[in-house]
């Protein structure tokens, strides 16, 4: 029986399996983006959003506990810091996967997991339209 078992086995050893979620959890806080199958995303996704909110949290003992899984003193340090600034005022949904296609070689469905970027910058953006620019200067008029 498979009660209370919760996630995917993702065809390793559960002490295999922990060690590459923190492997890519260290990877996708460093880097903000990281290409890999369908299941691994969905899987570190979990991971991934419990420790931007150990950062929000912002402890010393959340500290520790984000130590105890990510891999790099100065990511932890990233994710304490400009991560924690960026979703300060969300309350969950940090990541996103897009779905791009399939591996070449063993045709696994491949993903991207990333970070969403920080609101301030979409307010920053610039208009697509010329309409959309021109109302907009005559409203700062």
């Amino acid at each position: 029986m498979h009660h209370g078992k919760a996630g995917s086995k993702l065809g390793r050893t559960s002490s295999h399996k922990e060690a590459m979620l923190r492997n890519m959890v260290t990877s996708v806080i460093k880097h903000e983006r990281i290409r890999t199958t369908d299941m691994k995303a969905k899987e570190l996704r979990k991971v991934a959003e419990k420790m931007i909110t150990l950062g929000k949290k912002g402890s010393l003992h959340a500290r520790r506990q984000a130590l105890a899984v990510v891999r790099d003193k100065d990511t932890v340090g990233k994710l304490f810091g400009e991560l924690t600034e960026r979703y300060r005022n969300r309350a969950g949904g940090y990541t996103r996967i897009i779905k791009t296609g399939y591996r070449f070689g063993d045709n696994a469905p491949v993903s991207i997991l990333e970070f969403i970027p920080d609101e301030k910058k979409k307010e920053k953006a610039k208009p697509k339209t010329k309409a959309k620019a021109k109302a907009k200067e005559k409203a700062a008029e």
